[in-house]
């Protein structure tokens, strides 16, 4: 069995990045039209400089008068309102349409990485925190669409726009131009080091975002236990430890970030001083005017302040980053359990099982089920039995494709299970087990699990067959009573009674129980018990019981222990044999009552 665990593989940013514009792909019109949009914008953005210099340079004119300079300055004010009224509609549309395709994309990224998730065998499953695949699905997934709507564009709209100022400043002064691109390196370099620590200081902080959720997701469900046991204060400490590595993740990635910004400013400063040093020599020399050093002057602020926004795009960019590689990392984990490609669809089986020398171990070396072979007839009700960790439900879990074993057969109707697609083998088999899990919704789509062609009259028929109705029929709202979360408004019988519904109304043609009788009180067991005898009736039927009350009207008896089948029979036979079947029912009963042998 592969390890799916939640160890975040470092992944370089070319391969990062190449995966997140793949999710694009299907919008690269509209995102084409985003950086059409983009170009407009930035050549509005352009023109505040020029139209300021120029007005300062009529101004300071001498060749007009006072009534032609107003004439001018007039018009000019005028097409400098018009453009940045349309800059800021151009603005307006980039932006909302930039959200639907980064919204648009990080719906269908959550989408896959739940639906891979679902592929996912139950083993896999069960090695990660459920707080963590929360965290992936959410958190993680949001990170990345503030990458697709807040940075990737305007990652692309910086540096465009640095090139088409670096551009203006060569055209108005290549002197001074060369004094300010002295600065660069040292905006590169700082760069790179902020790259490097950034990225580091975002994988901790993710991490640890995802240990806190884990934390919360462990401890409020098992918050009964907690206060049971009275053990608030040793989980509020545990949570403040979590939360204090949290946040001193966080202090360490302010802490690069607070030190990249200011030493990026203090360059940008440095490039400012020289401009008017060197700006204020060339207006006194007359090859500068003072409108246009103005506008260089401005420039320069615009040349500086995208390289001071690509710092806090960055800062997002590397977030999003250390978010990818974990949400890549779920997605990248290959299912355990996958069908063949020849994988046939049962539309219909009998119910035949047969277990042939089947060898299974969850960890290496340790055989949980060692040569097990048995053979179960269509119709049969087959019960197993033993002590805890001899394998009874590790059985139950294999037929349904839980695991996948090592050596051996699993047939059903003399088909190798792994010659049949896993829906259609599942979809034939109906599940009650010990621990009840209700979803949120009405008692109706617990049962049908909101599948629609299940009937009112389906779901009504299976409950009565099983006795859910005795309650049911009592509530306020009947089946559309409400239904909160983990069933915990309900009786653990109760809950019990709706999951043996929600099996039947499927028609199965085989049926598991699980200890499904095991947090059962007398009465419903009663109920429960006489459902089953009339199940028994319409398909083949495993069971795994330690009230072996539930199992004596089995047509077959498997004892197991240590991972092997020690005895085989019905329930007379196996008494009438004395071995561990027959002691295992002198536990369970009074030692006066007489054993009919």
């Amino acid at each position: 069995m592969k390890d799916f665990k939640d160890n975040t593989r470092e992944r370089s940013d070319k391969e990062v990045l190449r995966r997140l514009i793949s999710y694009m792909k299907p919008y690269k019109k509209q995102f084409m039209l985003v950086v059409l949009l983009m170009f407009v914008a930035l050549g509005i953005q352009m023109l505040p400089p020029l139209i300021i210099g120029f007005i300062v340079n009529i101004i300071g004119s001498n060749t007009l008068t006072k009534e032609e300079q107003s004439i001018r300055i007039i018009i000019v004010t005028i097409s400098f309102i018009l453009a940045l009224g349309l800059g800021n509609l151009v603005v307006y549309y980039q932006s909302i349409l930039l959200q639907k395709i980064g919204q648009q994309t990080v719906v269908e990224l959550r989408n896959e990485v739940f639906n891979h998730i679902e592929h996912l065998s139950i083993g896999q499953i069960n090695q990660v925190p459920v707080g963590k695949l929360v965290t992936r699905v959410t958190n993680d997934t949001n990170t990345i669409g503030e990458m697709y709507t807040n940075v990737a564009v305007n990652l692309i709209r910086n540096v465009l726009f640095l090139f088409a100022v670096l551009i203006a400043l060569f055209i108005i002064s290549p002197k001074i131009t060369l004094y300010v691109i002295i600065t660069i390196p040292f905006v590169f370099a700082a760069t790179v080091l902020f790259r490097k620590f950034s990225r580091a200081s975002y994988r901790r902080v993710r991490a640890n975002v995802s240990e806190v959720n884990a934390f919360l997701s462990e401890n409020l469900s098992g918050m009964k236990v907690t206060q049971i046991f009275n053990q608030e204060d040793k989980k509020r400490s545990e949570f403040k430890n979590h939360s204090r590595k949290l946040r001193n993740s966080y202090l360490q990635e302010i802490l690069v970030f607070g030190i990249y910004r200011p030493v990026v400013y203090l360059i940008s400063m440095v490039g400012v001083v020289l401009v008017l040093y060197i700006g204020y020599q060339e207006v006194v020399s007359g090859v500068l005017l003072a409108g246009t050093l103005f506008t260089y002057y401005m420039y320069v602020g615009d040349f500086f302040e995208p390289i001071q926004q690509l710092a806090e795009q960055f800062n997002t960019l590397q977030n999003a980053f250390a978010s990818a590689e974990k949400v890549f990392d779920v997605l990248d984990t290959k299912p355990d359990i996958t069908d063949d490609p020849e994988a046939i669809e049962l539309t219909s089986f009998s119910g035949q099982i047969e277990f042939k020398d089947v060898w299974f171990q969850y960890v290496p070396d340790v055989w949980v089920l060692k040569g097990i072979s048995f053979k179960v007839n269509p119709g049969d009700t087959v019960a197993f039995v033993g002590a805890t960790g001899s394998g009874k439900t590790t059985i139950l879990s294999l037929i349904v494709r839980n695991y996948e074993i090592q050596k051996g057969q699993i047939l059903i109707d003399g088909i190798d299970i792994k010659k049949i697609s896993r829906s259609s083998l599942r979809r034939h088999i109906g599940q009650m087990l010990q621990d009840v899990f209700l979803f949120s919704g009405t008692i109706k789509d617990n049962i049908t699990l909101n599948d629609d062609e299940i009937t009112q009259d389906d779901v009504i028929h299976a409950s009565e067959y099983v006795g859910a109705n005795t309650f049911i029929d009592k509530l306020p709202d009947g089946y559309e009573h409400v239904v909160r979360e983990r069933g915990n408004n309900f009786s653990s019988g109760q809950r019990q009674l709706i999951s043996f519904a929600r099996a039947l109304v499927y028609k199965p043609s085989l049926m598991i129980l699980d200890e499904a009788t095991a947090n059962i009180d007398s009465e419903t067991e009663e109920l429960i018990q006489e459902s089953l005898e009339k199940m028994m009736n319409i398909s083949t039927m495993l069971i795994v019981a330690h009230r072996l009350s539930t199992i004596q009207h089995s047509d077959k008896i498997l004892v197991m222990q240590s991972g092997e089948i020690k005895e085989e029979g019905s329930h007379q036979e196996l008494l009438k044999q004395k071995g561990l079947y027959y002691n295992l029912y002198q536990l369970q009963y009074d030692e006066k009552e007489k054993v009919n042998e």
